[in-house]
């Protein structure tokens, strides 16, 4: 038991990290299918004759689906829960993952891959604000990181799974999508056992069965602490959540807020080098299997500094970390960029992209969702998070779509110069604009950072 002397709180943290991590492998989907396109590009580039500018539309596809998932799951998660969009979110991605696998053309893919997005999608928005809903201020931020914990293990296990089929033949990459459905499957049937969000319970008016599981989270005190807490701020409330609400003056500082870290997250360019990896050291002259090995060398490196941020979270705080994590990503981008130009040892350049992933899975991977879990009311969260969310995903399509591209034109190394300049005018952004918010309910974050 996790014991708050102060306030005389105690929470029930093995139930609370246990429906975390249930709730939390919806990451695990995320993670497999950024890791998977990576496996699988060689063999699409050779099965459907890719170009660059294909080959961008390809990856970034999924990025598509993922905005119409995450308008679905607000809607479903304002109108029955958050609960039912995480089984639909499974549903989806399950059944895609099976139907890619048996890909006859082009189109087909592509299809199918915009619906696993739809499921990726819904599983992104609804898995950390869940969390957040669900976790005491203590244990919040490293909660909402077991989530990122579960994407970069999802990056791991699949980057694993294509090393070893990348030997079994051309059709290699419908075994590396369809295994998609075995987690797809785990979590559904873990979603099921979950409780709903105490705090959309309360919204919805059935404050009894939010304190039902209020009760299986921490001890009275908590019980009526976050009651009265969450009452109050939602007092004003029309009761539906509206998209034009999410812009009123008085929240649109968060809004803007949570909106630009959600896009610097991808414009910072290391999705780049999770998707392209095979391009970036192919580059370098490095064979496909060092290509597909670099993968689970990155996959590793993510873990464990994923690993590390969970720890630190909740201590160091939010705001150093994404300030370390920007400006630190800026120096090293400058440098992969010179080593790529100079066409310098492959050595040397997977030594500066393990170091540019540890840095990012420190910070800008966990912490830019705990942000956006946390930084909106109560009364706006659904719609604002959807709000942010979907301009982290249409960031990710601009990014990933465009790299091919740029590469041809400028250089691998070309775009890289780029990253560095953004990832500096996010260290800016965050030094001037992103207050710390460890330590603080949902509702006292609303308070602070809203009302004042």
């Amino acid at each position: 038991m996790i014991t708050d002397l102060k306030q005389e709180v105690k929470f029930n943290s093995g139930y609370i990290i246990g429906i975390s991590f249930i709730s939390a492998l919806g990451g695990y989907l995320f993670g497999f299918d950024f890791a998977v396109i990576s496996g699988a590009l060689p063999f699409l580039r050779k099965e459907f004759a890719l170009d660059p500018v294909w080959e961008g539309f390809l990856t970034g596809s999924l990025a598509l689906g993922c905005i119409v998932g995450c308008i679905i799951a607000g809607r479903i998660a304002e109108k029955y829960g958050r609960k039912p969009g995480l089984m639909v979110a499974a549903f989806i991605f399950a059944v895609s993952s099976i139907g890619i696998a048996f890909s006859t053309g082009l189109t087909y893919f592509l299809v199918l891959r915009f619906a696993a997005g739809i499921g990726v999608g819904m599983a992104s928005m609804l898995c950390p604000m869940y969390i957040a809903e669900i976790s005491p201020a203590q244990v919040r931020g490293r909660n909402v990181a077991i989530n990122q914990l579960t994407v970069v293990l999802g990056i791991l296990i699949t980057n694993l799974c294509n090393y070893f089929l990348a030997d079994t033949g051309d059709n290699a990459w419908r075994w590396m999508f369809g295994l998609g459905t075995v987690p797809a499957a785990v979590f559904l049937l873990g979603v099921i056992a979950l409780p709903e969000s105490p705090r959309w319970l309360i919204k919805a008016g059935r404050a009894d069965e939010a304190e039902k599981v209020l009760h299986k989270i921490g001890s009275e005190g908590f019980v009526t602490s976050t009651q009265e807490a969450i009452e109050k701020s939602l007092k004003g409330s029309a009761g539906k959540e509206s998209y034009r609400a999410v812009f009123e003056k008085a929240v649109r500082p968060a809004v803007l807020v949570g909106i630009t870290l959600a896009v610097f997250q991808q414009f910072c360019g290391i999705n780049v080098v999770f998707n392209y990896t095979s391009t970036i050291f192919a580059s370098v002259g490095s064979s496909l299997n060092q290509q597909l090995f670099e993968t689970v060398s990155i996959g590793i490196v993510n873990l464990v500094f994923t690993l590390l941020a969970m720890w630190q979270v909740d201590k160091l705080g939010r705001k150093p970390l994404m300030l370390i994590g920007s400006l630190g990503l800026s120096i090293l981008y400058i440098v992969l960029a010179y080593l790529l130009q100079n066409q310098l040892s492959a050595k040397l350049v997977s030594i500066f992209v393990l170091l540019a992933i540890s840095t990012y899975a420190l910070s800008l991977a966990p912490i830019t969702w705990v942000l956006i879990a946390e930084i909106f009311p109560n009364k706006i969260r659904s719609a604002a998070s959807t709000v942010a969310i979907v301009s982290l995903w249409g960031a990710y399509f601009v990014l990933v779509f465009t790299f091919p591209i740029l590469a041809k034109v400028l250089g691998t190394y070309g775009p890289f110069y780029m990253y560095a300049g953004i990832c500096f005018l996010g260290f800016l952004f965050v030094l001037k604009k992103v207050k710390e918010t460890k330590g603080q309910t949902l509702e006292e974050l609303e308070d602070n950072l809203i009302r004042h």
